[in-house]
């Protein structure tokens, strides 16, 4: 969004200095600061305001600050001035989330919250092609879903945007509810309830209760999106006064997904039966679970307004973030599946069946820790290398020693590249674990052969 710095100081309670000019939305990362934004320092680990100059070299047009800088010599408001401008604030965290807010105000159009213990990111992009056919639709590129990136997400919204899709995550009880508070959704999406940061909910009714936030912050006559296949996630509708619409297997969702099939690469063809209309979907994002998260996405576009033709044409060319299921073939023919963004229990058991699904005669999955499940976190381990058993896969981890005797162990990429050892067309790997893991690398390595 375009933005005058006066209008910015005001919002802020901030002090303009320089001259009044016009920003095009908001970086907070001083090396991809594109050419006309606001700069916005944040005070963590490292202190941004240290990297003001480079934001400046980089084209940044004007920044924050809750220190003294060079720009503070000039003259609130000069019109003359052609140094960079600055909004010196009390606090640049709280400068961040009040630009959000700012944007916020306005969106006229449907701002649609998705948050879900997996599936976010995959839904978020689903719901951008499917609502781009509707309209001028905006979403985050990133997983871009926390305190910082919400507002983020608000601010670099294209002026003409109609319909803003806004990712949530949490870590917590109320991380939900804080996000909401900012974003003021009128749609809210969620995917499924899992073990996934439970180490921080306590409990999968904890998780439930936080994601349950955002059902619980929409206005009456917003639209609920639920997940018909997830007891936790169904349950939420008595929570919300808004209208509830549901998506998934179940016979009785709203809009239903059934007779999936995939082909060698993964690429998932089904049929979606709605009172809105029904059609034959084929994606190019893998994997047969995205037959469910197509469904979230076009539930909630239709909810948005967006006519159902024009959801389905644009879900036929959705496109994943990266290591999201990427199934690649290498060039000695070995097909790679990365989904090494992230692992919870769930997500690990979709991969798992995703690569089983594979007409190969070799599969195998080199898988990493997944992190932050608390006390269920060494059974829960254990019962996915034990359905990997089941699957017949196996199961090769680097550095997890809680997936145990049921699998082969090795310390490092190196060891698991031997492990693996030479590979043909008729071998498929997996690679995929919590992003502390890094094994999004290793899946590189594999393709490369």
């Amino acid at each position: 969004m375009h933005f005058l710095l006066s209008d910015l100081a005001a919002a802020l309670d901030g002090r303009l200095i320089g001259a009044d000019r016009t920003v095009d939305g908001v970086s907070i990362d001083s090396r991809s600061v594109a050419g006309g934004q606001l700069f916005v320092p944040l005070v963590a680990e490292r202190d941004g305001h240290d990297f003001i100059d480079s934001a400046i070299a980089n084209g940044a047009a004007a920044y924050l600050t809750s220190r003294d800088h060079p720009a503070g010599d000039v003259e609130s408001g000069a019109s003359d001035s052609t140094g960079p401008s600055a909004i010196a604030v009390a606090d640049t965290s709280l400068g961040l989330t009040a630009i959000g807010a700012a944007a916020r105000e306005r969106l006229a159009g449907a701002v649609i919250g998705v948050t879900g213990s997996v599936g976010k990111t995959s839904v978020k992009d689903l719901l951008l092609a499917a609502t781009n056919g509707g309209g001028t639709a905006w979403a985050s590129a990133a997983s871009f879903n926390n305190e910082i990136g919400v507002p983020l997400t608000l601010a670099n919204a294209p002026d003409a945007t109609d319909i803003a899709i806004v990712e949530m995550g949490a870590r917590g009880i109320g991380h939900i509810a804080e996000l909401c508070a900012l974003a003021r959704p009128t749609i809210g999406l969620i995917t499924c309830v899992a073990l996934a940061h439970s180490e921080l909910f306590g409990s999968i009714e904890g998780v439930a209760q936080g994601k349950g936030e955002l059902v619980e912050a929409l206005p009456e006559n917003g639209t609920a999106v639920l997940n018909a296949d997830d007891p936790h996630v169904l349950g939420m509708a008595t929570r919300t006064a808004a209208t509830v619409v549901t998506f998934g297997h179940s016979p009785s969702a709203d809009v239903r997904v059934h007779d999936v099939s995939v082909d060698r690469l993964l690429r998932p063809t089904f049929t979606v039966s709605s009172q809105w209309g029904n059609a034959q979907l084929s994606l190019s994002a893998r994997g047969a679970h995205m037959a469910q998260n197509a469904a979230a996405a076009l539930a909630a576009a239709l909810a948005a307004g967006v006519p159902f033709d024009a959801a389905i044409d644009g879900l036929r060319n959705g496109e994943l973030s990266p290591w999201r299921m990427d199934v690649s073939e290498g060039a000695n023919g070995v097909v790679v599946i990365n989904d090494a963004y992230n692992a919870n229990p769930t997500s690990m058991r979709a991969a798992l069946q995703s690569l089983a699904a594979l007409p190969v005669a070799n599969r195998a999955a080199v898988v990493g820790v997944m992190a932050e499940l608390g006390v269920e976190g060494p059974a829960e381990h254990l019962a996915v290398a034990a359905e990997a058993k089941e699957l017949e896969i196996r199961m090769i981890a680097v550095d997890a020693a809680a997936y145990g005797d049921a699998v082969e162990h090795v310390a490092d990429h190196d060891q698991a590249l031997a492990a693996l050892g030479d590979m043909t067309a008729d071998h498929a790997v997996l690679v995929k674990g919590s992003r502390v893991a890094g094994l999004e690398a290793l899946a590189v390595r594999i393709l490369n052969g």
